[in-house]
């Protein structure tokens, strides 16, 4: 009886809002937690900058844009309410760190300011108070430490259940063919007027007779790849523009392409090794699939963990 006062309360305090406030004030309630609010003003001001790049990148595409905002509030909505019941609890299940080890993380986190000015004006302008930012690392502190000691974050796998996985999505690690290429760029994008064409004949020319082909890159290559020597590595065809894939594909290891013209500028190849298509063995993999599998479990643990606190905890969705 002691746990539900609080939340009826809360309750009681909602119903009179409700009957003395406009809708609007009352629609500002996002989830109830135990005895915490969570309000949509708190969900937007948590993902303010998120907003803010998801309305650059999606401008043009509204809806788009109004399905990727309604899932990034519905994912922090769930994220908030995760914190609220861990932070609970804390409080109620007789966890207790030491003062010392909150003060220590608070220390450590005013080390990112110059000084206590500089933090007190970036709280400002923020709208937070020093009292709000102290609360705000306890919570933080708190959070990590309960998530680390009920959800392990490196959670051990078995060999077997990495055999397994290998066995069931062998189609994932299916690899096209590949190239090892090497790319020189001359694009028209440069402000110095030259013939680009002329220019990777001549680069051509110099390679045919014994320039190395990654020195020559360094000096005269546009791509962001002319520092390591215009290397791309092993790329797909589906890394490259279709009319520089078909020839790189084309190219036997060792061959120096033609000069390739296109609208873009000119560009000269050499492909240092051609790889078919295959399947990535499990040794190649093992690691990747071992932190596949840890990830996975990791998010079961999490997923359980909050499961037990949302089975014996007050949460409503408004």
């Amino acid at each position: 009886m002691k746990r539900l006062f609080p939340i009826l309360m809360v309750l009681t305090a909602l119903v009179q809002l409700a009957r003395a406030a406009t809708p609007s004030l009352v629609n500002g309630i996002a989830v109830i937690v135990n005895d915490n609010i969570i309000t949509f003003k708190d969900v937007q001001n948590s993902i303010r900058e998120d907003i803010d790049f998801l309305e650059r990148r999606y401008a043009s595409q509204p809806a788009v844009l109004e399905q990727r905002l309604k899932d990034l509030q519905d994912s922090r909505i769930e994220e908030l309410v995760e914190y609220q019941l861990v932070l609970h609890e804390y409080k109620t299940a007789g966890y207790n760190l030491p003062e010392s080890y909150f003060e220590s993380r608070i220390t450590e986190d005013m080390k990112k300011y110059e000084n206590r000015l500089t933090l007190i004006k970036t709280l400002q302008a923020q709208g937070m108070t020093y009292e709000a930012y102290r609360e705000k690392i306890r919570e933080k502190t708190i959070l990590e430490v309960m998530f680390r000691q009920k959800v392990p974050n490196d959670p051990l796998v078995s060999p077997s259940k990495i055999e397994n996985f290998y066995v069931e999505n062998r189609e994932q690690f299916k690899v096209a063919d590949q190239v090892r290429l090497r790319m020189i760029v001359l694009t028209n994008r440069s402000s110095v007027e030259l013939d680009r064409v002329a220019l990777a004949k001549e680069i051509s020319q110099q390679i045919k007779a014994g320039a190395d082909f990654a020195e020559m890159a360094k000096v005269y290559s546009n791509g962001s790849q002319a520092v390591e020597g215009g290397d791309w590595g092993l790329v797909e065809k589906k890394v490259l523009r279709d009319d520089l894939a078909k020839v790189a594909f084309t190219l036997k290891p060792g061959q120096l392409s033609d000069v390739i013209e296109t609208p873009q500028g000119a560009y000269l190849m050499r492909v240092d090794e051609i790889i078919p298509a295959h399947t990535r063995s499990l040794s190649e993999v093992r690691d990747e699939v071992e932190q596949t599998l840890k990830t996975q479990e990791t998010r079961r643990l999490r997923k359980q963990f909050i499961g037990r606190l949302k089975a014996k905890s007050f949460v409503r969705y408004f």
